[in-house]
């Protein structure tokens, strides 16, 4: 559970709300909140007039607005051969969209619908910063549904539909509009929406060049010096903890790139830091305050005093090192990916790249339908699909 401060939930953006009206008008295109909200958007020349005209002849006929546009000329529709044109442009556009539903599944339907309404070309013609959010926003969008899309296959269902996603997001929208206060919940925001307030444990979240600090200040000492600032605000909201983390990549642009810590890490006096051993794979740091004073000597948890601390650039290296052995074919004998059934069997511990590290519980199946019933230490038992779980044997 959680709760956005300061800022519109992610699905009540207009940017997402347009795209998904799109998708539910595949779904059923008598919806007729989506209809109204997307036959101009991009705009294609049809109005506020036009869209009145349809509202009359649907009311008047106690038919559906897609009803309408499916036979302009049975319904008598008041308009001239241009209207007529673009109104069958955005029916053909819709239609086809609803051919090809049935074959595509969720991730490459709404791909395409970015791509062939137009959102697109609309979205990246404005470089505001506002437009670039607007961008982003898109984007993880799109992420979000390729990562459902993957989830499903792993769990062993044939075809993701553009039906299944939509499901899934009346539940997160749901989730959004829950008032309770009282619920136990995590609360997120954004760094300048943090500043004055102050929070027991913080996490701050892709610290990674091109993220924090900006792409868009890299080239500006001043903006870095902005960001910098920005940076030890979200620091200085921790009253007793600060866990910082990065990601070695990140989807981005519509694709998968790899990423560099921030600058900002290597900046931080070691002694403010430490890393356990289970978390320098990960890519996480913590900053511990215990004092108001954040400048006092700083004294290592008994549990890590032994514990080496690796910067973030020699850790990047080490990344780098690893992702190079794992391109070349080496491996770890002590973890060992997957190709067959061979390395796997009840009771044998594994690590998944979203879920963690889990316990193998049951097989069943062969070849390409083989699952495996896995335990997972933080999100319970999960049913994989082998060919597309990506499991790593850890013991």
């Amino acid at each position: 559970p959680y709760k956005i401060y300061g800022g519109l939930s992610f699905y009540q953006r207009k940017e997402i709300k347009d795209v998904i009206s799109y998708l539910r008008l595949i779904i059923n295109p008598h919806d007729e909140e989506a209809f109204k909200r997307v036959i101009n958007y991009p705009a294609r020349g049809i109005g506020e007039t036009t869209l009145l005209k349809l509202v009359a002849a649907a009311t008047k006929h106690s038919v559906s607005l897609w009803t309408v546009l499916n036979d302009t000329i049975g319904y008598a529709l008041p308009i001239n051969n241009g209207t007529a044109k673009r109104l069958n442009d955005f029916r053909e556009l819709i239609s086809g969209f609803i051919e090809r539903n049935g074959k595509l599944s969720a991730e490459e339907i709404a791909s395409a619908v970015v791509k062939e309404s137009g959102i697109v070309g609309t979205l990246f013609q404005d470089r505001s910063v506002e437009g670039i959010s607007k961008q982003e926003n898109l984007q993880e969008l799109l992420k979000g549904i390729a990562e459902f899309c993957e989830i499903r296959r792993e769990e062993g269902t044939g075809h993701v539909s553009l039906a299944d996603f939509l499901s899934e997001v009346s539940l997160l929208t749901d989730q959004d509009n829950d008032k309770e206060e009282q619920a136990n919940k995590v609360t997120m925001m954004t760094v300048h929406a943090a500043k004055g307030l102050e929070f027991r444990n913080v996490f701050v979240v892709g610290m990674e060049e091109d993220l924090f600090p900006s792409a868009m200040s890299k080239d500006n000492p001043r903006a870095v010096e902005e960001e910098r600032r920005l940076f030890y605000v979200a620091i200085t909201r921790a009253e007793e903890n600060c866990v910082l983390t990065y990601a070695k990549s990140r989807y981005r642009n519509g694709q998968s790139a790899m990423c560099s810590p921030s600058r900002f890490l290597k900046d931080i006096d070691t002694k403010y830091i430490y890393t356990p051993k289970d978390a320098i794979a990960d890519g996480l740091l913590t900053v511990t305050r215990r004092s108001s004073a954040f400048s006092s000597s700083f004294q290592q948890p008994k549990a890590v005093e032994e514990e080496t601390y690796i910067s973030p650039v020699a850790k990047a290296m080490q990344q780098q090192t690893h992702l190079t052995k794992m391109e070349t074919g080496a491996s770890s004998p002590s973890s060992n990916p997957i190709s067959d059934l061979s390395g796997l069997h009840v009771g044998a511990k594994v690590r998944h790249d979203r879920f963690g590290e889990g316990e193998v519980t049951a097989i069943e199946g062969e070849g390409g339908n083989a699952k495996a019933t896995v335990s997972f230490t933080h999100f319970g038992q999960k049913q994989l699909l082998l060919k597309f779980a990506r499991l790593t044997v850890i013991e």
